[in-house]
């Protein structure tokens, strides 16, 4: 199964955000009410978006909180795609 290397949340919210608005990592965190390092960690992909960071975001940047999620999982499923060995998987199922 092949699958492309979706960016990180974090460098959308940088990339799509943060750079095109001039905001800083400090006045957007404040205005999450989150910590500057929470922020940076998710701009620099140590920590993904979690539900509640992703209500955060939707309600800042006026989007939805599924998208924040949305382009987690993916990035995580892309991730998983790549670091899971499956060779010793067994079929189980095979449908018609």
């Amino acid at each position: 199964m092949l699958m492309c290397n979706p960016p990180h949340p974090g460098e959308l919210l940088k990339e799509d955000y943060l750079v095109p608005l001039g905001l800083t990592i400090t006045e957007v965190s404040k205005k999450l009410k989150i910590s500057r390092q929470t922020l940076s960690d998710l701009i620099n992909g140590r920590i993904g978006v979690s539900p509640q960071m992703a209500v955060k975001l939707a309600k800042a940047f006026n989007t939805s909180p599924d998208c924040w999620l949305n382009h987690q999982l993916q990035y995580d499923l892309a991730k998983a795609l790549k670091e899971t060995n499956t060779d010793d998987i067994e079929v189980i199922y095979k449908s018609a």
